[in-house]
């Protein structure tokens, strides 16, 4: 089964030149504090690859496709900035990548449809990675939920991201509680949701029956959990519902390696000791199957 990963950011050269200077010109100060801060080994928690290095580092990995997700950008700009990118991206590439749209109420609600129109007609497939929570946006916003319904009725999964409330404190951490994910899908039965980082683990820990439209992906798993938890999820949670998912160029093992490594979290899946059909349907099948890819 060819491998696709479901959970990519990427940005354009304007960005990746100087990141922290990028975000103090156009106010995008959450993501500068989560995304070019550096650990406490002076190592940067991600690295800021061009299209051809993710090419390369997916050829490495042995990874057909990846999926490019957008940010919770706080700057309706900002979303539109990285949907032309990702647009030129999959015109591009169209064998290799495919990408979800970045979206902000604070368009208003005819600029957000606009905006989210003119992305599927640019070939983007999807919604995300979206944070209402730490965009500040509440659940029953209006536009926030009239895109939630859109997307359902044009068949655009969205991705949200997912912080597990145990998780330790890091800087940029904003609380999302499970309960949401939960009473979002509810409301939307005709929308697909992937719940980011393992969905917190939700269908865990929460004691409340979880819709069928939600699925999870596995991005950044090894720095939130240890190995076993692709054995322990997959073992309560239909192996059907997860997607793998790196979030590249996040770098997963700090303590290895100086930058992100797609092959390190490819061989740690495949000690995983899933069964060879739950296996199958995690690093590929799924994500082909409920992305039509």
């Amino acid at each position: 089964m060819p491998l696709i990963d479901a959970h990519i950011h990427l940005y354009p050269d304007v960005v990746n030149r100087d990141p922290a200077a990028w975000a103090i010109a156009n106010g995008e100060t959450h993501w500068a504090t989560l995304c070019t801060r550096k650990r406490k080994n002076g190592l940067t928690v991600q690295s800021f690859p061009t299209v051809n290095e993710l090419l390369r580092s997916m050829d490495v990995a042995g990874i057909a496709r990846a999926v490019l997700l957008g940010w919770y950008w706080e700057h309706p700009e900002s979303c539109a900035m990285q949907n032309r990118f990702y647009a030129e991206c999959i015109r591009l590439h169209p064998d290799r990548l495919s990408a979800f749209a970045a979206i902000h109420p604070v368009f208003g609600e005819s600029g957000a449809m606009s905006e989210l129109g003119r992305a599927r007609d640019e070939g983007l497939i999807g919604v995300g990675e979206l944070s209402p929570h730490s965009q500040g946006i509440a659940l029953a916003d209006p536009v926030f939920q009239a895109l939630m319904a859109q997307a359902g009725e044009w068949g655009m999964p969205v991705n949200l991201h997912v912080t597990d409330p145990a998780s330790r404190d890091f800087p940029g951490k904003v609380a999302t509680p499970l309960e949401d994910f939960v009473i979002l899908a509810t409301q939307h039965p005709q929308t697909t949701f992937i719940l980011a980082h393992w969905g917190g683990l939700l269908p865990l820990v929460i004691g409340i029956p979880i819709p069928d439209n939600i699925f999870y992906d596995t991005a950044a798993s090894p720095l939130l959990y240890p190995q076993a938890i692709w054995r322990g999820f997959c073992a309560k949670v239909p192996p059907e519902r997860v997607l793998f998912g790196s979030d590249y160029p996040l770098n997963l093992y700090p303590g290895i390696d100086s930058g992100p490594n797609m092959s390190r979290l490819v061989a740690e899946i495949h000690r995983s000791e899933l069964a060879a059909a739950d296996l199958k349907l995690v690093v590929g099948a799924n994500a082909a199957k409920l992305l039509a890819i």
